[in-house]
């Protein structure tokens, strides 16, 4: 399981808007239609004052977590030549991080290749004997079809060269290292894992009643249980669907630039 930052995150913009909002509503609907509202009394003042207090100072636990990260795996059976990254470093896209030994793979290559040239050059050969009325057209379309072949086996085998090297698929920190310099691994084993910290999100579940005036949008603030820094966030997603046993609904929420000292 991984360990997730712990937060909490107050709903303080919308919370006493959303009360009043309901208080008001039930003001119009006890008062007559054609009469106007009687002004409030100091105590339903006061009770109102209490209930948006109440809503706005509410916190609300939520887990920080990387909206980019990643576990990468071989895409082949091989010895670990070179680990070009240690726990920690930042490595940009496109990266090379870590490469197996493919000698036996680049030799593979070249005998294709080799075999490439030589089904080639049959086919053009075939082909000025055709123009010489000494070859039939059956001929060179064979020619043609061993050709299409060899470079196939070239394609397949640049492919599987390619898998000798695992290149970052994004810029981030280097979270877990599995693996060691010279380790045989097989295919599908993860080597390490990669997370993006600039790109972090805001887990939270809240009551299903608040899905009536939750927004996307709507502004949070998010404060650090490690720290004690306050970050300011928008709920960027609402999930369709509500906890049927806690009857929470899950939101996530984008900070609006990188936080400084918040870790996933």
């Amino acid at each position: 399981m991984k360990t997730k930052t712990l937060a909490m995150v107050g709903l303080l913009v919308f919370s006493v808007g959303a009360a009043a909002q309901t208080q008001g509503g039930r003001s119009e609907k006890s008062a007559p239609a054609e009469k106007s509202s009687p002004p409030l009394s100091s105590a339903t003042l006061n009770s109102l004052l209490e209930q948006a207090t109440a809503i706005e100072d509410r916190e609300i636990s939520a887990l920080i977590a990387s909206g980019e990260e990643s576990i990468l795996s071989s895409q082949m059976a091989g010895k670990i030549k070179k680990i070009h990254f240690g726990l920690g470093d930042s490595v940009k896209a496109g990266t090379l991080m870590l490469e197996f030994d493919c000698e036996s793979d680049d030799a593979q290559l070249q005998t294709a290749q080799a075999e490439y040239r030589g089904a080639r050059e049959a086919h053009l050969s075939k082909m000025r004997l055709q123009a010489l009325g000494a070859a039939g057209e059956l001929e060179v379309t064979l020619a043609a079809a061993a050709t299409e072949k060899a470079r196939s086996q070239v394609n397949y085998r640049e492919a599987q060269l390619a898998y000798c090297k695992v290149i970052a698929p994004f810029s981030g920190s280097l979270v877990k290292l599995r693996v060691k310099t010279a380790e045989s691994v097989s295919a599908g084993q993860p080597l390490m894992e990669l997370v993006n910290p600039d790109a972090l999100k805001a887990q939270i579940f809240v009551p299903a009643a608040w899905a009536r005036w939750v927004r996307i949008g709507t502004p949070v603030v998010v404060k650090s249980s490690d720290n004690g820094k306050t970050y300011r966030a928008k709920i960027s997603k609402l999930n369709a669907r509500v906890e049927g046993v806690s009857q929470s609904l899950e939101l996530e929420a984008r900070f609006d630039g990188p936080p400084q000292g918040l870790l996933p």
